[in-house]
């Protein structure tokens, strides 16, 4: 705890005032591009993988970034949802998996002892919301490695997440309108590349590659300012 209040000791007196007229904009109210949606490990710093300043990204967190399917069951996730979409009116939703996740890894039943789930109920019946992307691993890929088949679980995962989305009625409205985009990101921790999923193709490409377009003009537009 002394590192934590050190570090805010630290912010208060050379970071804010670097960037005090950012927070006083902030103060009265938020505009997020995105809505992050994102796993709670400690490894993922959100800020730091997309470059993004305080009121740029709403984020919610959870164990394997999951997004259980609409139901009349009110919880945080679908508050959130909900709340992003409807009220903040993102135009942007990732969800964004990682490499060396813990809770695919208990999904898969790759822990060193599966058995321990039996002693985190909450965990195993949230784990139950990627039980549909490990079964079409199982499908895919019968015969794979351990590794590659986690590999492809973490994409499957994040691919079922963008689908119970849908279910959504604030999300499934602003598809129908037209002006809210899902994206399907999977981080590696170790290299730091991100690869997002492309609905046309069903495939997973680099950010730089899926994107190119978008950044480059991003870029002309920074650059012309």
């Amino acid at each position: 705890m002394p590192k934590f209040a050190a570090g805010v000791v630290r912010f208060q007196n050379e970071v804010f005032p670097q960037k005090k007229e950012l927070f006083e904009t902030l103060s009265k109210g938020q505009s997020p591009e995105a809505l992050f949606i994102t796993c709670s490990d400690s490894r993922i710093e959100t800020a730091m993988i997309t470059q993004t300043e305080p009121g740029e990204l709403f984020i919610c967190r959870n164990a394997g970034n999951i997004v259980p399917p609409h139901t009349n069951h009110t919880g945080g996730m679908t508050a959130s949802i909900e709340f992003a979409t409807a009220a903040l009116q993102v135009p942007h939703i990732v969800v964004c998996g990682h490499t060396e996740c813990g809770a695919m890894k208990g999904a898969m039943g790759l822990t060193e002892d599966p058995a321990s789930l039996d002693s985190l109920p909450h965990v195993k019946e949230w784990l139950s919301y990627s039980r549909a992307a490990v079964q079409v691993v199982d499908i895919k890929h019968p015969e794979a490695s351990a590794e590659d088949r986690m590999t492809a679980l973490l994409r499957e995962n994040v691919i079922l997440q963008l689908q119970h989305l849908k279910t959504h009625p604030a999300v499934a409205a602003r598809l129908a309108k037209g002006d809210l985009q899902l994206h399907g990101w999977v981080y590696d921790i170790k290299t730091g590349d991100v690869h997002a999923y492309d609905e046309a193709t069903g495939e997973f490409s680099t950010v730089d590659a899926l994107y190119a377009e978008q950044v480059a003009k991003y870029a002309g537009d920074c650059h012309a300012h």
